[in-house]
């Protein structure tokens, strides 16, 4: 499902549905205040939780895997857990893209595998338990910020700038899993990820909230040899919010004939694919799509359909690193 565009309007111009809706939100918000009571598994080496505040990607998959890297780089031995959201296994399992495809262990565990052993479990402790086994130095937890399975050495939330915390509001008034303030009185870093036109509003807005040190990142393509300068593409996007993929598309030079937003982590049917790959053909374009959703492509689609591939880029890692050091990272 789609998240309603009130989720993302400002605070200050809450709407008549989301004041009707706050009653909700407010019992949503003591549910997971209560489950995170429970006491979680402690690990025998150190956990970092990749999570967020809202309902919805914020571009958590591009911190871990910067993270990855990061940490490789320091020497340490570096294994993901992830829920495996949209797989159907319940793992423990360690993802094998030659076994496993999108619908086994989700379309984000089998992109992070290309990177890292990944391991997915529905009981995050078993998944870092399994990892632990593994040999892993260091563990990753892919969201779980508001699941109290385990109990990290280190959290990091990471905001898309541009939208922030939306309207302020917990589900199903508005975007959050849990108050803002609440949610930050855990959380070690914040990673607030957007253009600077998209960091200062994110100031404007939030910045009197943050209590804590800030990274600043941006998605920024990879080269990989393409020019999209004056390729005209028909793109397609399941992911949290694709608007944000088809604008990176013509900030590249592409000429987007049109965008067709799926739902989050959406299946590419053999329909759905053919009736854009005709579209496409019909106005000589090319079909382009994410690397999240390119997981999800059935093998008989993916030569023809092209790839767009985002890290992010921080300029100042130094509050991260300080984190690390003092955690003997």
């Amino acid at each position: 499902m789609r998240a309603p565009g009130f989720w993302w309007a400002p605070p200050d111009r809450l709407g008549l549905l989301p004041r009707l809706l706050a009653p909700l939100g407010w019992l949503y918000a003591a549910g997971t205040a209560r489950r995170l009571r429970r006491p979680g598994y402690q690990p025998r080496v150190p956990v970092i939780c990749v999570g967020n505040l809202t309902a919805g990607g914020a571009g958590k998959t591009p911190t871990v895997i910067a993270l990855v890297e990061r940490l490789s780089a320091r020497g340490h031995a570096v294994q993901v857990v992830s829920r495996g959201y949209g797989g159907r296994l319940k793992g423990p399992v360690r993802v094998d893209p030659a076994r496993h495809g999108a619908a086994e262990v989700g379309d984000e565990p089998l992109l992070l595998s290309a990177f890292a052993p990944v391991w997915v479990a529905r009981d995050r402790a078993e998944g870092v338990r399994a990892a632990e086994a593994a040999g892993a130095g260091v563990i990753l937890l892919d969201d779980g910020f508001q699941n109290p399975a385990v109990r990290p050495a280190l959290a990091l939330v990471v905001v898309d700038a541009a939208r922030g915390f939306g309207n302020g509001r917990c589900i199903p008034a508005g975007p959050l899993r849990e108050p803002v303030s609440v949610g930050l009185a855990r959380a070690d870093l914040v990673l607030t990820i957007g253009e600077d036109s998209a960091q200062a509003r994110f100031d404007g807005l939030w910045g009197a909230d943050l209590h804590l040190p800030r990274l600043r990142g941006a998605l920024r393509p990879l080269a990989m040899g393409m020019d999209w300068a004056g390729e005209r593409v028909l793109a397609f996007a399941g992911i949290a919010d694709p608007s944000r993929f088809f604008a990176t598309l013509r900030a590249e030079g592409a000429e987007l004939i049109r965008g067709e937003a799926l739902c989050d982590h959406e299946t590419l049917s053999d329909t759905l694919l053919r009736r854009l790959e005709a579209e496409a053909k019909a106005a000589g374009a090319q079909l382009v799509t994410t690397e999240k959703d390119a997981a999800r492509l059935p093998a008989a689609w993916r030569s023809r359909v092209l790839t767009l591939v985002v890290r992010l880029h921080v300029a100042d890692w130094s509050a991260l690193d300080a984190r690390l050091t003092a955690l003997g990272l």
